[in-house]
């Protein structure tokens, strides 16, 4: 491919109205994103992608009912334990000081080996971007300032916004939409994504 995405960012949308169209509860769809994180953890790994940051949940959806929170709260930690599983050099960023974040991840807010390593997988947990760039009035650098640029960002669900996304790293971000939602994802999604950004003119403003 003539460009090829070093570090690729993943929204992973519709989990709760995937459940919702197919007669479930809202909150039932957060576990059905799981096995697409995998899946799509190994095509990264196949196609030679460095960086993988995939968003969990943000301050602001702890807003949500408990039920729901609780349950994506659950999918967080279950998907971390997946991919300690797989082998990359793992971080969990977000909040750590608020009750919302779950304690069972603690050990990964600085990034930790494991399997073996490889890849640099981030995962945003109660992440917020106030919460990110009020860091910078510290030491000058955000919270995330361990995760790089962003080269394509890819978001499920047909939704066209970023969500608070990493503002840093997304910056000069491309930005891919899927219209189907995250439990319904299909290898060829990111196979797409990939000729896509092969296509566009990269020139970080130049």
């Amino acid at each position: 491919m003539k460009n090829s995405p070093r570090h690729i960012g993943i929204i992973p949308d519709g989990n709760r109205r995937w459940a919702k169209e197919n007669g479930m509860n809202k909150h039932d769809g957060y576990e059905h994103g799981l096995q697409p994180g995998l899946k799509l953890l190994h095509q990264a790994k196949e196609n030679g992608i460095e960086e993988l940051t995939y968003y969990g949940f943000t301050v602001d959806n702890c807003k949500r009912p408990a039920e729901q929170f609780k349950a994506f709260k659950k999918a967080c930690v279950d998907a971390v334990e997946l991919l300690t599983k797989e082998g990359a050099d793992l971080l969990v960023i977000g909040n750590s000081d608020s009750k919302c974040f779950p304690e069972e991840l603690l050990p990964y807010t600085t990034r930790t080996t494991v399997n073996g390593g490889g890849i640099k997988v981030n995962f945003l947990v109660n992440y917020g971007w106030k919460w990110d760039l009020s860091h910078i009035q510290v030491d000058g650098k955000p919270y995330s300032s361990d995760i790089s640029r962003i080269d394509l960002l890819i978001r499920w669900g047909g939704m066209r916004r970023l969500s608070g996304f990493l503002p840093i790293q997304s910056v000069y971000s491309d930005f891919y939409v899927i219209d189907h939602y995250w439990p319904e994802f299909r290898e060829e999604d990111f196979i797409k994504a990939l000729e896509w950004y092969s296509k566009q003119d990269v020139t970080l403003g130049g």
